[in-house]
């Protein structure tokens, strides 16, 4: 069994630069030192700190709300749960019942923050917190879609069934949908 090292130092940052620009996006070159004298040059997406959710809505105890909305990176409709950036001085439940109102026309009563994940942390330092909505009522706010979001109702018993599903893909959503269905196991 290989041990982990919690003690290992982190290398050196020695330069930092703003490399490439998009309006969503900043790349960074980074230039690093290892702590074996090794060098090398990175380049990532500069994050914002700022966080995001992504909420797995309970209508009941087996009836998830999810949502069917254009996806610009693979130019398809996809399937997945109501997701979006945590706003300055909101938390994450505040953020959490502010996007699910906005994109499936509920509130929560009830918010359970479960897991924090990260997507590709080679490239981004971009964090999402998966949160459980429960006790829900409809209220709907103006979001920034550019077009309605078909809301789908869809038997947290039947998630294997989603899992086959092409347009339920994003990595994001199947481990929402798999540590939600551990929570509710360990409740």
């Amino acid at each position: 069994m290989h041990k982990i090292d919690p003690d290992k130092p982190l290398p050196l940052i020695h330069s930092r630069e703003i490399v490439a620009r998009s309006r969503l996006f900043r790349v960074e070159q980074v230039d690093l030192e290892f702590s074996n004298g090794a060098t090398r040059q990175f380049e990532r997406m500069a994050g914002t700190n700022r966080g995001a959710v992504m909420i797995v809505p309970m209508l009941d105890e087996d009836t998830m709300v999810l949502i069917r909305e254009y996806a610009a990176g693979t130019h398809s409709y996809q399937l997945g749960f109501p997701k979006g950036l945590i706003d300055p001085g909101e938390s994450v439940s505040e953020a959490a019942n502010r996007e699910l109102k906005e994109e499936a026309g509920y509130g929560a009563r009830t918010l359970h923050d479960i897991q924090q994940v990260s997507m590709a942390p080679t490239f981004f330092n971009a964090t999402m917190n998966i949160v459980i909505a429960q006790d829900l009522y409809p209220q709907t706010l103006p979001g920034d879609e550019p077009e309605p979001l078909e809301v789908i109702h869809w038997p947290l018993s039947e998630a294997d069934a989603l899992l086959r599903r092409e347009d339920f893909v994003e990595a994001r959503c199947i481990a929402a949908l798999l540590l939600a269905q551990k929570w509710f196991t360990e409740q």
